[in-house]
Parts: structure tokens; C-alpha cells; sequence
């Protein structure tokens, strides 16, 4: 289906914005009247720029507080409204929004709304317009889409329909079944935006914390479902107020709202499954995202890092054959370090393996979903890893399963050892990866688009620098986990993202390590005497978890033991057990550690 995007979504101006919805993929948008107020561009120049620029302008919004009202302050507003329609033929454009009244209503009369509604289309029918209606979350009277719908059947005229937008209707809780109800093609315009799940007044919600598709907390496919099934086959817009998007870079931003309506389009039509209707397309599968296959640390100096994988137990399997780069394994984690290109840098998390049945497919959907492709210099001979960057410069790498225990680009490295003594860690149990403020949402949305991972409840932690809001980006069975932390703003550059590792047996890991030197993240006393007030805990466990510098918790299904190392320039590592079916991180031992890391 077509694409199209409101030029409120984004930053700079009108000009810019355009070029920048071009430049995506976008087929249309919007025109924001307050960005073309401010236009040193005529109206026949806006048109122009968008014909050069292959963009239909799709919608002039907003007319406010048109219906509703005395006689009188209806005759302004035709008169206002004729302005506004001779404006739209110079811009070449063919339909205006008209929000339901909220300021200047003070008649509660569907007839009237309808009769207003009716004289306003016939003027507009005289300048080729037709006018899509649309009930505000908060008009005074008309609030709800179904009375919106009813006023304009009153209307009964060509020139006038519905425009539905999923915030104002999911937003007040409306069910959306009932759209299916309005023929298609009174269907006038469509309007999406997703949200967070607040308890907040609609209107600040909705200024303030729009997102694009798959960001929040609606079931949006379901609500397109609902609109495509009535026969509408207009554009799929974005109408999103969002304060961060409209700081941010314009060009990035409209990249990060097409991947969003790729994403949901494909989402809807999964809901609708073969119906009939206007055609949607459908993304290639993520391909079966079986685990993660590698973790990427990169630093100019990785000497120390060797040594702290060396004290839990990892053995160094070799150096590549064509690059700067050396390979730790133990169990199925693999850290790979590299010194490429990375002379001035710090040890950091640079990049996460993820292994898929058919590396091939899931790259041509993170292709078609707007992803950056990541290009690595790479020898005949040597394996062809697809790699795509994240949102904060993590490179994603798509690996296909091995054939063999070690059949895979691990075969690459030489001159390594093996393993001598037992492989307590397993594989890697989830990675930490801290976001900037400004691309948190857009880092949902990758993740879940991109990879198909489910991302979790957000959750709140306190620590000594303010709030650290997480959210767990998941695939189904658990085998990936991906914490993304937003921390409080200004701290991004100064706070460290670790990999966890899973073990078998962390008390035996805990003092082999403690025995070869590691330094551990300190963990005081305090700790382990609130801990024995909350869970009551056997004395000799309590004894070994304050000896080893062990964290613990604990709820209905399980326990869940766990350590830090300390940081190592941006960089530090966990390892956890996991007993019974306990599935969370060890939430309530996250300010401890935030404290000790500060005062390391």
C-alpha cells in the first residue's frame, strides 16, 4: 500500500522534511499547516518541490472547530474554511482534515455537527475537496469514532467521510471492531501512531509520547486489520507528536517511520491471513532465530580483557587468519576481540552474532526494512557474515546454524588452545546494551522488526545517577535476550554494557575464578543482611554468597544466583545460574550494582 507521514513527525523545516520522507521511501505526507505558516516557500513552490521529489501531498490538516457552533461563528468558519480551499488548490492537494470541535462547541446536536458538516462539504465540493472528519480524544462532544461516523452518515454528502486515527480511538479504550462497519469508501484518510501505555490526560499523551508502529503499547495490526477489511485502500499515514523525533536528525527519523509501517503492514496482514481486500505486503520471515553465535568486544587494547576471560574459565581458541582479531570460547559462548580500526578505543560491546536457519532471508527483510548494511572486508574462503547496524552502532551479524559442533566461521582462527579442565559456562544468557535517550524507541522497533524478538514490560530501576528504564527485547523460547537500558540523559558515554554468561555451577566458577585473580564487582555488607530479611535463607548459603561477592534472588519458580566482574573500559561481564524456572535478571540487585560500579 501507499505510505505517507505527517510533516509534524519530524525535525526541521518543511523543505527539509520533505526531502527527508523522499529520501526514505515515503510515497506522500502530510502538510502540517503550522510548517507551511512558517514556509519562506510559496504554496506553488511547496508543489513543485514535491513533484521533483515524487511525493503526493496527501492531506492538509488540521481545520479545528468547525462543527458545533451558533450561526454565527459558522459563518466565520466558512469563511475560513474558503481560505483554506483556495490555499489547497494552489498546493494541489484534494483533502483536508476537520477535527471535531474542541474549543468553540457549544451545540450538542449530532443534526447540527451533520447539517455544519454538509454546507462545509458543499463549499469544499466547489474547489474539488472532499473533507475527512475526525473525532479529537478530547472534542468536547464528539470524542468517539463511532459518533463521528454517524455524523457524517447525517451529512450524507460526497465530499465528506472519516478520517480514523489509532491514537484517538485506542487511546479512549474504543473498540475498533466497529470500523468494519463504514464502507471503504468513506473511509477518507487513515492515521496511525502507537503509544506507551499511560495513565496520563489524552491530550498530554498525545502531544507528547506518540510513537511509530511497534514502539508501544497498541495492538495495531489488529486495528489495520480492522480499517482494510472495510475496503479502504488509501495511504497508511503516521500523525506522531513525539518531543525526542522532533529533535532529532530528519533524515534518520523518516528512515525509523518507514521500517515502522513495513513492519506493520506485514503484522496486519499476518492478522488478516489471505482475506480478501486491498493488497498488503507481506515481509520475508526473521528465519528462525535460533541464539546468539558470538559477542564482539573492540578496543586498541584488549590485554585486560584477555585477562578476565581467562579467569572465568574461557580459553583463547586462536587468531584469525586475515585479521586483527582473536577468538575466547567456553561452552557455546564465543566473545570474539577485535583490535581492528580500534586504536583509540576503549573496550566496548561492538557487535552480537545471531544465528539463523537461513541468513539469506533474514537479510533481505532487514534490507527491506530499512536496516544499515554493515561491510566487512572478508577473503576468499572466509564466511560471508550479513551485518546490519543498530540504532546505537551495535553491528547485528546473521550466522547460519553449524553443521558440525564447530563447523562454522570459528574454523577461521588458528594457533589457539583447547579446553584443558571442565567448561562451567554454557552459552551467553543475555547481553546489556545501553541506549542514547534519543534512539531508544527507534532501538524497539529494530529489534522487533528486524530480528521478530518480543519486547518485555519496562521496568524501572533506581540508581545513585537517577532512573535506568530496561526493556527486555526477547525471542519466544528465551534463547535471545537483549536488555536495552536507557539511562538518565548525558550518562550514555560514561556508563558501561556487559555480556552475561549462563553456568552450570556458579559457587564452583565463582572460586575457581576467585582463585585466578579475578576482581569482582564489591558487593557490601549491607547487601547480604537485607537479603537474609527478605528470603530467610539457610545460613551456609548466605555464608557463600557473602564470601564469594555472590548476588542472589529469588520468586515463585525459581532462584538466581549471579556476579559482576569489574568494568574494563565500557565493558564488564555477569555470570548467572539460573535454578528452577526463574526467568527474570536479578532486577532487585541492579541498584547495588549501579552504586558499586559508580564508586569502582
Amino acid at each position: 500500500m501507499r505510505t505517507s507521514i505527517a510533516t509534524v513527525c519530524l525535525s526541521g523545516t518543511l523543505t527539509q522534511k520533505m526531502q527527508a520522507c523522499a529520501a526514505a521511501g515515503f510515497d506522500g505526507v502530510e502538510i502540517f499547516e503550522p510548517d507551511l505558516v512558517a514556509a519562506p516557500q510559496s504554496p506553488e513552490e511547496i508543489r513543485a518541490l514535491a513533484d521533483r521529489l515524487g511525493l503526493t501531498l496527501d492531506l492538509f490538516q488540521p481545520f479545528r472547530d468547525a462543527e458545533g457552533v451558533d450561526p454565527v461563528t459558522f459563518a466565520a468558519n466558512l469563511r475560513r474554511a474558503e481560505a483554506k480551499f483556495a490555499l489547497m488548490q494552489r498546493l494541489g492537494m484534494d483533502t483536508m482534515l476537520v477535527c471535531s470541535n474542541v474549543g468553540t462547541a457549544t451545540v450538542d446536536d449530532d443534526v447540527v455537527s451533520a447539517a455544519q458538516l454538509r454546507e462545509l462539504g458543499g463549499l469544499a465540493a466547489t474547489y474539488g475537496i472532499r473533507l475527512a472528519f475526525e473525532s479529537l480524544a478530547w472534542g468536547r462532544y464528539v470524542d468517539d469514532y463511532r459518533r463521528a461516523w454517524r455524523i457524517v452518515e447525517l451529512a450524507d454528502h460526497p465530499n465528506v467521510g472519516v478520517c480514523l486515527d489509532s491514537f484517538h480511538i485506542l487511546s479512549r479504550g474504543h473498540d475498533p471492531k466497529a470500523i468494519e462497519e463504514i464502507p471503504g469508501e468513506k473511509v477518507f484518510f487513515l492515521q496511525l501512531a502507537d503509544a506507551p501505555l499511560l495513565s496520563l490526560d489524552v491530550l498530554s499523551w498525545s502531544r507528547h509520547h506518540r510513537l511509530f508502529p511497534g514502539e508501544g503499547g497498541f495492538d495495531l495490526a489488529a486495528f489495520l486489520a480492522h480499517v482494510l477489511r472495510t475496503g479502504y485502500d488509501g495511504p497508511l499515514s503516521l500523525e506522531v507528536f513525539n518531543d525526542t523525533f522532533r529533535q532529532t536528525d530528519p533524515d534518520r527519523t523518516a528512515r525509523q517511520a518507514l521500517r515502522s509501517l513495513r513492519w506493520l503492514e506485514d503484522q496486519a496482514a499476518r492478522h488478516l491471513g489471505g482475506e480478501d481486500g486491498p493488497e498488503v505486503a507481506r515481509l520475508p520471515d526473521v528465519a528462525g532465530v535460533l541464539g546468539l553465535h558470538l559477542d564482539e568486544v573492540q578496543a586498541g587494547r584488549l590485554g585486560d580483557v584477555e585477562v578476565v576471560l581467562q579467569q572465568l574459565g574461557f580459553t583463547f581458541r586462536g587468531r584469525h587468519r586475515s585479521k586483527a582479531v582473536g577468538l575466547w570460547t567456553q561452552g557455546q559462548a564465543r566473545v570474539v576481540l577485535n583490535e581492528q580500526q580500534a586504536r583509540d578505543v576503549v573496550p566496548d560491546v561492538a557487535a552480537v552474532g545471531v544465528q539463523v536457519a537461513d541468513p539469506g532471508v533474514s537479510a533481505t527483510r532487514a534490507e527491506r526494512l530499512l536496516a544499515p548494511r554493515v561491510h566487512r572486508r572478508t577473503y576468499a574462503g572466509e564466511e560471508r557474515l550479513a551485518a546490519f547496524s543498530a540504532p546505537d552502532g551495535t553491528e547485528v551479524f546473521l550466522g547460519r546454524i553449524p553443521k558440525g559442533p564447530d563447523a562454522t566461521w570459528t574454523e577461521e582462527f588458528h594457533l589457539g588452545a583447547t579446553a584443558t579442565g571442565p567448561e562451567l559456562v554454557t552459552h551467553v544468557d543475555h547481553i546489556n546494551l545501553v541506549q542514547p535517550w534519543q534512539h531508544y524507541d527507534e532501538a524497539v522497533l529494530f529489534y522487533s522488526s528486524v530480528l521478530g524478538l518480543e519486547p518485555q514490560a519496562p521496568l524501572e530501576v533506581a540508581g545513585p545517577v537517577g532512573l535506568v528504564l530496561s526493556k527486555v527485547m526477547r525471542s519466544a523460547d528465551g534463547r535471545i535476550r537483549l536488555a536495552l537500558n536507557l539511562l538518565p540523559a548525558g550518562l550514555h558515554s560514561g556508563l558501561p554494557q556487559h555480556i552475561a554468561f549462563a553456568c552450570a555451577d556458579i559457587v564452583a566458577l565463582a572460586q575457581r575464578a576467585r582463585e585466578r585473580g579475578l576482581r569482582f564487582l564489591p558487593v557490601p555488607d549491607n547487601y547480604y543482611d537485607d537479603l537474609d530479611a527478605r528470603f530467610d535463607l539457610d545460613p551456609e548459603l548466605l555464608a557463600t554468597l557473602r564470601r564469594l561477592g555472590l548476588l542472589y534472588d529469588r520468586d515463585a519458580e525459581g532462584e538466581f544466583l549471579h556476579f559482576y566482574t569489574a568494568t574494563v573500559g565500557r565493558v564488564f561481564f555477569e555470570v548467572v545460574e539460573r535454578r528452577g524456572g526463574y526467568d527474570g535478571y536479578g532486577a532487585a540487585n541492579a541498584p547495588v550494582r549501579l552504586a558499586a560500579q559508580l564508586a569502582d
